[in-house]
């Protein structure tokens, strides 16, 4: 008979023995009561478990039994027996043994959840970065149920697991070209570190403390305090507070710079490295005077040269500047490695200076200091918006997290959002931002709950549920955009927008691709491989949703040709790219979906549609950075062709 012990008071001496008596042994005390004997576990009391016969069945003259079978709950496993950290914790090691073989140029054969092998055979050409792999944190892509690849945190490359090249392989019946399909680099994605090296070696140390020419720096000074769209949308500086910081930046010292100078100096090159870079300004100083123009990869050299010293300086407006200026300018420039680093110091300087709070007392409570306040005000939601697009295109964790933000809207944002350019009051009475600031908070709600490294965690279920309350969200902000601006749920060729600017270019643009990431989480649901009927109709719907979305944006970029401005190809080339890997993966999915030769058509057209958008005025040295663009999609088109071609085939030969 098994007695279960329970906790008991012990007060250090036994019971003293005596003739007739026994020494009754204190059970070994365990940390949770039971029950006990049968009487006890009837009654619903606490049974002491003395022996022979508990303290309730003496008392009562009953027999002190235990005949019941403990049923002790386990542990569930999944169906191999193993606990589930040991399956997760094997497939991360899956993970990065494969990216480790890539690096290395190796073949191995590697055993992953199913018994057979998986014989991996690419070279270090393919891998993420030249120099790691990603983390084992990297997001998962998913589609339709198939878990494709992972992207490097680091660079935001999709390295295509041995899974997604199988799954391509066996919708195509055609071999992937991996090093354009799965490139070291992503097309869109340039790194200049061999350039800066360059600059850093040939620059004499004199040279590198060299300020622009006082002339040249006017000017775009003026330029920028002219343009009214400019200021709204980057309000890097404030005019009258950098009036201080170029006189700080350029008074006369016996060293190369006092301490304290650096950020001034940093600040005032980055403003200069970053202005010179905006059509809308290049335009109007080429129309009007004959200033050269701005060598920017020797004023981001300088720049660089002053980091260190920057860093060793207190945090001040100046050094979160700065930073946030070349942040937006490796951004501009399609340098994403670059912006994650400036993006992440930017939030660092804002948060020591208590940006992230609606009010604080960094500054002196005067007019002066509450001027410093707003601008930092207006760099930290600079850096906010920068920080959740970055999210999504890399698929690295945000650097601004929302439970550490005071995210109250500034004054009168609302009212200002979408007033005319014509309206000259409104247009000066506050910043809208590179992106609509309630737009950005939804991205950051999207990458919490849907891609971060918890949410994968949830069941199909709690997926579900966050999807549709994150795409009720974002419909309730779309509904609240005035009709003039308000984007459409679905966008064709046949859809006319009278109002199409820039403006809305990159509004419509930036729904879109909400509505696709929000969407395109359903393809990691379960329900995929059970096909239970409900959940999956539910699945399915929301897949659809995220494809058309993709195939909206492609639509409207097309329609809205004629308003982008030149030298944005950088910018907006992620979008275009991210909307026809979804179609690319829609197709092999449905081949034989209506919609799949249409969407075949717009991988047709994409290379002419993008080269025609963004070729214009590109310089000569990022011309090779089109060319890698136009081989990723000719590739993407070729597979497409493969997979409609071969299942149509197959239903022909099944009819006969």
């Amino acid at each position: 008979m098994a007695i279960t012990a329970i906790s008991i008071p012990f007060n250090g001496t036994l019971p003293s023995s005596g003739s007739g008596s026994s020494i009754k042994k204190p059970i070994k005390p365990v940390s949770k009561p039971c029950f006990g004997c049968d009487c006890g576990d009837e009654e619903k009391i606490k049974c002491d478990a003395v022996l022979p016969q508990c303290n309730w069945c003496s008392h009562h003259d009953i027999p002190c039994t235990f005949d019941r079978v403990v049923h002790r709950k386990k542990r569930s496993t999944p169906h191999d027996g193993r606990p589930k950290a040991s399956r997760l914790s094997e497939r991360v090691s899956r993970i990065e043994q494969l990216l480790a073989e890539n690096l290395s140029g190796t073949q191995a054969s590697v055993t992953g959840d199913s018994p057979q092998s998986i014989e991996v055979n690419t070279t270090a050409s393919n891998s993420p970065s030249s120099n790691q792999p990603p983390d084992s944190s990297s997001v998962r892509v998913h589609f339709a149920g198939k878990e494709l690849g992972v992207i490097s945190l680091l660079t935001g490359t999709l390295f295509l697991l041995p899974e997604g090249q199988d799954w391509i392989k066996a919708r195509t019946g055609q071999p992937v070209a991996i090093d354009k399909l799965s490139p070291a680099r992503v097309p869109w994605d340039k790194e200049r570190g061999r350039t800066f090296s360059t600059f850093l070696m040939n620059m004499k140390t004199k040279d590198s403390f060299e300020l622009p020419e006082w002339e040249i720096l006017q000017t775009y000074i003026q330029a920028y305090k002219n343009s009214k769209v400019m200021r709204r949308i980057f309000p890097v500086i404030d005019p009258e507070l950098f009036d201080e910081t170029v006189n700080r930046a350029y008074a006369h010292s016996s060293l190369p710079f006092a301490y304290g100078q650096a950020s001034s100096k940093a600040c005032v090159i980055a403003f200069l490295t970053f202005v010179s870079r905006l059509s809308v300004l290049n335009a109007v100083i080429k129309a009007t005077t004959d200033i050269s123009p701005v060598d920017h990869d020797l004023l981001v050299a300088k720049a660089q040269f002053l980091m260190p010293q920057v860093l060793q300086e207190p945090a001040s407006l100046d050094a979160a500047q700065a930073v946030t200026m070349l942040t937006l300018f490796e951004l501009g420039s399609g340098n994403m490695r670059a912006t994650n680093y400036y993006a992440a110091i930017a939030a660092r300087l804002i948060f020591m200076l208590g940006g992230n709070l609606a009010s604080n007392q960094a500054f002196p409570t005067n007019d002066r200091g509450h001027q410093k306040q707003q601008q930092l005000r207006n760099l930290f939601w600079v850096c906010y918006t920068i920080d959740k697009d970055l999210a999504l295109r890399t698929g690295q964790p945000p650097t601004i997290t929302d439970e550490n933000c005071d995210l109250t809207l500034p004054p009168g944002y609302l009212d200002r959002a979408f007033a005319d350019v014509d309206d000259e009051e409104t247009l000066w009475s506050g910043p809208v931002f590179p992106f609509d600031l309630r737009l950005s908070i939804i991205k950051a709600r999207a990458h919490r709950e849907l891609y971060s490294v918890s949410s994968l965690r949830k069941s199909d279920a709690e997926l579900l549920k966050s999807i549709r309350e994150i795409d009720d969200s974002l419909e309730e902000w779309r509904l609240s955009v005035p009709p003039k601006w308000r984007p459409t749920v679905s966008f064709s060729s046949e859809t006319s927008d009278p109002n199409m600017a820039m403006h809305t270019v990159m509004l419509r643009l930036n729904y879109h691709l909400c509505m696709t990431i929000i969407h395109q989480a359903s393809g990691r649901c379960k329900s995929w491989m059970q096909a239970h009927g409900g959940m999956m109709d539910g699945v399915s719907s929301s897949l659809a949703l995220s494809v058309e979305a993709s195939r909206s944006s492609l639509c409207y970029l097309e329609a809205a040709e004629h308003v982008v401005v030149d030298g944005v190809f950088w910018t907006l080339i992620f979008y275009p790219m991210s909307a026809l890997l979804t179609l690319f993966c829609s197709i092999l999915q449905n081949p034989l979906d209506p919609h799949s030769r249409e969407d075949l058509d717009r991988l047709k057209v994409a290379t002419v549609m993008i080269e025609r958008i963004f070729s214009r005025k590109l310089p000569a040295t990022e011309v090779v950075h089109f060319k890698l663009v136009a081989d990723f999609i000719v590739e993407l088109k070729r597979l497409a062709e493969c997979a409609i071609d071969k299942a149509w085939a197959e239903q022909r030969a099944a009819s006969h």
